[in-house]
């Protein structure tokens, strides 16, 4: 409490509980029993109370603020969905009860990946895996027992572009594969004879981030798909940006082989905070029956698990998976109609090439072309008085924006990722592209309070490294 509660505010014989006087007991050991009085803050209830609230009103949070943040889709999570998550025969099921006693879950389950499979073309989904990061670690893992199966104990690559997720060669790399990293065209898209350069006996699988970081599709994924499978190996795709592909293209029609999703991105789980997540992994049908057991199966009008599959990779995460984000993900799909989801990859393409259209010619898009979700601006500190993408993305704190994703992809010098989602109206767009516009003018005209910037904030710059790894709690 000490550390929660300003002492300074403190005040002597202030109350907001009050206990009975405590009781001695014997059983507790002398040298753990405190020689002093805690030395807490006396506080009325009142002032406790305004106290923490008006600390969670200086975090920017999606119910107060417009969240640019790209590579995460920051956008309005229905609060119905929260609540039927946290339904009791749900949420207080206990994880070793008998099948007889979960039907429900199992029939959403069942039915959720039903959902997963129309939409992507895949023959088969887990839902087991707790985040997206876990999802391609899954994804991957089923690649290797794939190859192991089919005794291509030489395949020991996995390639990976340089505008997939970061978490891409992480994950090949924690499976055991050794990483080959290849770069992009200067269209933003996968070098296609970079990647034949790179193809070979050793190659177990191709991961790309589609869209990828930059936000553009891969126009020739078709053709990139051939000559992965030419080549024997796998194609991975990382769903993460599946906010633009929903109701537009099925990831089995241009040659996926394994993919993940984030049900708390695209499919309306909220997401940051650290968790929780699900990040289900489909398969194509060769693939499929390495995929994780148990699987959800319906025999008749019951719903079992399944854990007779023999050259599943084995379990990956206990008992069924983050269920409350998969009843979350559930309820958003159930919600709408295949015109509708289409409309929702629309939108969020629309938004993003709004942004990027009306910050042309002050922040420019690295590749100026038409994206997809999100637009990658940057910014060149030789033309705009050594301002740099961080001073930008500080300044729009003051007013009143959430700063979006900075200095990410690598591959474009000081990025500035904007992801506005379909969730966000013209008039929150026009708000937020008229704030850079106004920092765009201060630049030229007062390049110092840029710098300086945030001035309106509890505090200002601070070193980012150090306070995540020694973060100061106090008051």
């Amino acid at each position: 409490m000490e550390n929660l509660l300003s002492i300074e505010k403190s005040k002597p014989g202030r109350r907001g509980v009050r206990f009975e006087q405590a009781q001695k007991h014997d059983y507790l050991p002398q040298n753990l029993l405190r020689a002093s009085a805690p030395r807490l803050p006396e506080m009325s209830e009142f002032d406790t109370v305004r106290h923490f609230t008006r600390l969670s009103q200086e975090n920017y949070s999606l119910d107060g603020q417009f969240y640019p943040l790209g590579s995460c889709t920051m956008k309005y999570n229905p609060k119905a969905y929260d609540e039927l998550s946290v339904l009791a025969p749900f949420a207080n099921a206990h994880p070793f009860a008998p099948e007889s006693a979960v039907q429900g879950t199992l029939q959403i389950m069942y039915e959720l990946q039903e959902l997963l499979k129309e939409i992507t073309g895949l023959a088969a989904f887990t839902l087991q895996p707790a985040a997206g990061a876990h999802g391609e670690l899954t994804g991957i893992l089923t690649v290797r027992a794939y190859h192991d199966a089919h005794k291509n104990t030489s395949r020991c690559e996995v390639i990976v572009s340089d505008t997939a997720h970061g978490t891409n060669p992480a994950t090949a790399n924690m499976a055991g594969y050794t990483v080959v990293n290849i770069k992009s065209a200067a269209d933003g898209c996968v070098d296609k004879q970079a990647l034949q350069a790179a193809l070979s006996d050793k190659t177990a699988a191709v991961m790309l981030t589609v869209p990828n970081t930059v936000g553009l599709f891969e126009k020739d994924i078709r053709e990139i798909a051939d000559m992965v499978h030419k080549a024997g190996a796998l194609l991975y795709m990382d769903g993460a940006n599946f906010n633009a592909l929903i109701g537009l293209a099925k990831p089995a029609d241009f040659g996926v082989d394994v993919m993940h999703l984030n049900l708390h991105k695209t499919f309306a789980a909220p997401h940051g905070g650290g968790g929780p997540g699900s990040g289900p992994v489909g398969a194509a049908k060769h693939v499929a029956p390495f995929l994780p057991h148990p699987m959800v199966e319906k025999k008749g009008d019951a719903y079992t698990l399944n854990d007779e599959i023999p050259q599943s990779l084995g379990k990956m995460k206990a008992f069924y998976g983050n269920i409350a984000v998969v009843l979350r993900g559930y309820c958003y799909l159930r919600q709408f109609d295949a015109n509708t989801l289409k409309n929702i990859a629309e939108k969020a393409i629309l938004n993003a090439n709004y942004v990027r259209a009306k910050l042309k010619g002050k922040f420019d898009a690295f590749f100026d072309v038409n994206c997809m979700h999100e637009c990658v601006l940057s910014i060149d500190p030789s033309k705009m008085n050594g301002v740099h993408t961080a001073d930008v993305a500080k300044r729009l704190l003051d007013y009143g924006f959430y700063a979006p994703t900075i200095y990410f992809p690598l591959i474009v010098p000081e990025a500035m990722m904007i992801e506005p989602t379909e969730t966000e109206s013209k008039e929150m767009l026009d708000a937020f592209v008229g704030a850079l516009e106004k920092i765009y003018d201060e630049i030229f005209a007062n390049p110092q309070l840029v710098h300086d910037a945030p001035h309106t904030q509890v505090v200002s710059r601070i070193d980012e490294v150090s306070a995540a790894r020694q973060p100061n709690l106090r008051w």
